[in-house]
């Protein structure tokens, strides 16, 4: 690959370092988004082919997440595994910074008068919203950890799986098949968590649970797929124009993967 760019060792570094915390900031901060979001609000964007309504719903904090994903994979490809790894593990004490910022702001004064049936003031109350969004966001925090958890380090795992056995060959390959695999990972874990261990998802206690789940599912997942789709040839503009501008050889690893071709010192 062909660099054309010199720069002195302090004003290279110094613009990596900026484009790292770019992609750093945009995935940590859509991560807090849709943790705070989450599922406040759920989007009904059923459709009907030849009389036959398909029922697709997402939740309103599923809207930022794709994003997050596309920030891991160029973060891999661009810096590799282990920093993006590091973004994951930041991205896990987010997730518990919010909780706690939620957890303290309920517990300080003044206290507001909470129904005992639905643990919130009175809707009149200024403080309801406050107290919905801190009960729906408990509701869903350790459904979103674990997923979370899941799915970003199954992601950067299928990611550099593939890009070792493609030895550095087929970027669609590896954007695409690490994040539909760590996506459907996601979907189904969040899914179930948030109803059996949350009891957050509005189900309909009159109607079957299993296909109200699997609608919830299949839509989420739907959702991140055709996301996922979309996303690959950003990926691959970004990737090429980044690796030229950042002066990053993406491939140089995989030239001497085995060690035979790896320069000396």
């Amino acid at each position: 690959m062909s660099l054309p760019y010199e720069y002195t060792d302090a004003r290279l570094h110094e613009r990596r370092e900026r484009v790292f915390l770019l992609l750093a900031g945009i995935f940590l901060g859509s991560l807090a988004m849709l943790n705070i979001l989450g599922i406040a609000r759920f989007i009904d964007m059923s459709f009907t082919i030849f009389g036959v309504t398909i029922p697709f719903i997402v939740a309103v904090g599923v809207l930022p997440y794709p994003i997050t994903f596309l920030c891991t994979d160029f973060i891999s490809e661009l810096y590799g595994r282990q920093r993006a790894a590091f973004v994951v593990w930041i991205g896990l004490l987010l997730n518990v910074w919010v909780v706690f910022i939620l957890w303290l702001g309920g517990i300080l004064p003044p206290d507001p008068q909470l129904d005992p049936a639905t643990g919130l003031p009175s809707p009149e109350n200024y403080d309801w919203a406050f107290y919905r969004i801190r009960q729906l966001t408990f509701g869903a925090v350790a459904a979103s950890m674990l997923a979370y958890l899941a799915a970003q380090f199954c992601d950067v795992f299928v990611f550099h799986f593939w890009k070792r056995l493609t030895k550095g060959k087929h970027l669609w390959l590896r954007n695409n098949g690490s994040t539909v695999v760590s996506q459907l990972v996601d979907t189904v874990a969040v899914i179930l968590i948030t109803h059996f261990y949350a009891h957050a998802l509005p189900i309909d206690e009159q109607q079957a649970l299993w296909p109200q789940l699997f609608v919830f599912i299949a839509s989420g997942y739907i959702f991140k797929l055709v996301a996922a789709m979309l996303d690959t040839v950003p990926f691959y503009i970004g990737v090429h124009y980044l690796s030229r501008y950042l002066q990053i050889d993406p491939y140089r690893e995989h030239r001497g993967w085995d060690g035979a071709d790896e320069p000396s010192d």
